[in-house]
């Protein structure tokens, strides 16, 4: 089985234009190809997870990625899927947040001896001249045929700028940019990404001739990673100081039921021949295939030492023994909490919960406990002997956290 079969199996592939030529070059390793990331935060989420697995497989069959940082377009940002316009954000903001990508991509991609590159189009765009990129680009774009794609839908009803409007122009100029200066024949992206993809192959087309080998294929990393990456506290970050290797983990351990095989596909590289046996497994054994979901993407994200720490405290905390040295830790200073500290602050500062407005429900509904007992009144203060010993703050039965007085 080719790479190209084997995506199709796990349920990658979504649109192509021109089937089984990518398959040919794919499989033979001759794909030169793209994906864009906007850098609206400093930390690329769960919903890049299926890009850069992605990228990882084809390079691993000898193709070769471009990471696509959009210096350029993050100046505007996609309005696709979106019903609202996206907050604009300063070049020197957009500038660290690339900076910030390399490191994590490249425990994905293997950037050495030009075997991957990282591309950022505000080489191209930022100091275009305006009348200049009209000529360029604008010719070739049919107006009533963008107002149909499908990216802009959302906000047609509620107002679309022509500052948004612009974006697909954009994106199909990096394309053409990328394919006359490094070669790349292919573009890969998420589902709602495909008339802006389109666009790319269009301006190839036309400016460069019908032969200009200009593909694209689609993911479902947008739909899906949205689905997938989004908890009651916010994203699940692949940047260890915003979600912890453990909490990483114990995301992935609590997948819906119907979600796990779909995930083992997607994002993990264990080969179908397991996964397919594991289609079967309930009760306890569905179990475990969320352990070694949750262990695969910890180790590929975070290494190998974090994955065994996380398993080995999410496994001692349902055991009920809850005293692991890896087990989660909220640091208190003792200097900021002088009078001890609330129950609904408290699950706010830990991380437990997202807002106060939340602590509340979750205390409520009887769902907190501190040091073994459950806690039933939401203006419960907690003192400071009370918070010595390392006492165990737990949420439901999944979520703990060990509260450190300092």
């Amino acid at each position: 089985m080719g790479v190209y079969e084997e995506l199709q199996e796990r349920g990658l592939i979504a649109q192509v234009t021109n089937e089984e030529e990518i398959r040919k070059m794919v499989n033979e390793g001759k794909a030169i190809f793209y994906i864009g990331f906007d850098p609206t935060a400093d930390s690329l989420h769960v919903g890049h997870f299926m890009a850069l697995c992605l990228m990882k497989r084809l390079q691993a069959a000898g193709n070769k990625p471009i990471a696509l940082v959009g210096g350029g377009t993050g100046m505007i940002g996609d309005p696709s899927g979106r019903s609202d316009m996206r907050q604009m954000m300063t070049t020197e903001m957009i500038d660290h947040n690339c900076a910030c990508f390399k490191k994590q991509m490249s425990r994905f991609i293997d950037f050495s001896e030009g075997k991957a590159l990282m591309v950022n189009n505000a080489d191209w765009l930022r100091d275009m001249n305006f009348m200049e990129f009209l000529r360029e680009v604008g010719p070739h774009f049919s107006v009533n045929e963008m107002l149909r794609a499908r990216c802009y839908v959302n906000r047609l009803s509620q107002g679309l700028s022509f500052f948004e409007f612009s974006y697909m122009l954009m994106q199909g100029y990096d394309f053409y940019r990328l394919y006359e200066d490094y070669g790349c024949n292919m573009e890969f992206g998420g589902d709602d990404q495909w008339s802006n993809m389109l666009a790319g192959t269009e301006l190839i087309r036309k400016k460069l001739g019908k032969d200009a080998h200009a593909m694209t294929i689609t993911l479902l990393t947008n739909k899906e990673g949205k689905k997938m990456g989004k908890t009651a506290s916010g994203a699940v970050w692949l940047d260890a100081a915003k979600t912890s290797p453990y909490d990483f983990y114990q995301y992935w351990r609590n997948v819906d039921d119907a979600d796990v095989g779909k995930c083992l596909r997607l994002l993990t590289f264990i080969p179908m021949e397991e996964i397919k046996k594991m289609d079967a497994w309930e009760g306890a054994e569905l179990n475990k295939a969320k352990e070694i979901l949750a262990y695969h993407l910890t180790e590929l994200v975070h290494g190998a030492e974090e994955a065994k720490k996380a398993e080995e405290a999410a496994k001692s905390l349902f055991a009920g023994g809850g005293n692991s040295a890896n087990t989660p830790k909220c640091v208190l200073k003792k200097a900021e909490y002088p009078e001890g500290i609330d129950i609904l602050n408290l699950l706010v500062v830990s991380g437990l919960a997202p807002s106060k407005g939340e602590a509340r429900r979750n205390v409520q509904q009887g769902g907190v406990s501190f040091a073994g007992e459950k806690i039933t009144d939401i203006g419960r203060q907690l003192s400071l002997s009370e918070l010595e010993n390392e006492p165990l703050l737990q949420k439901g039965k999944k979520s703990f956290m060990k509260i450190v007085l300092e």
